[in-house]
């Protein structure tokens, strides 16, 4: 399978967005979403082709191509053995989710991911800290003025 000239060059934030795939319908009522990115770990079932009703774990997401290696799709070389079949994308619907990262979790829910929130700064609390040197200051200068005389 040969890859098209225009998505050689394809940043990756925009490829991932090309491995989606559809989602069951007990997972759009849970999610309220209609696609999903697929990750290696989730459960699919393909909806289309020489493979269409298996369902399996993906094993080994391309980016690149768009496809997926699903566990349980194999092809008997020529020579003997067993090779993995890459099943686009597109060809596939998500049956089960890996959501074991925290990130994936929250943006599949609708939830923003929170950042730690900022110490403020306190605007009383820089005249006093710059007083206080200054004050230290001026002593010492005192005290050697004192011992010059």
């Amino acid at each position: 399978m040969t890859i098209h000239p225009k998505l050689l060059h394809v940043p990756k934030h925009q490829r991932d967005n090309m491995v989606g795939a559809t989602l069951s319908d007990s997972l759009r009522q849970q999610y309220k979403r209609r696609s999903a990115r697929v990750i290696k770990g989730d459960s699919v079932k393909v909806m289309r082709g020489e493979y269409k009703g298996v369902e399996g774990k993906v094993d080994k997401v391309n980016t690149i191509e768009g496809t997926l290696e699903i566990e349980g799709i194999q092809r008997e070389k020529v020579r003997g053995g067993q090779v993995k079949v890459p099943i686009h994308a597109s060809n596939v619907m998500i049956t089960g989710l890996k959501t074991d990262d925290k990130y994936r979790s929250a943006m599949l829910s609708g939830q923003k991911q929170q950042a730690a929130p900022k110490k403020e700064k306190k605007a009383e609390a820089k005249p006093e800290a710059e007083a206080k040197p200054k004050a230290a200051k001026a002593a010492k200068k005192e005290k050697k003025e004192e011992e010059t005389s």
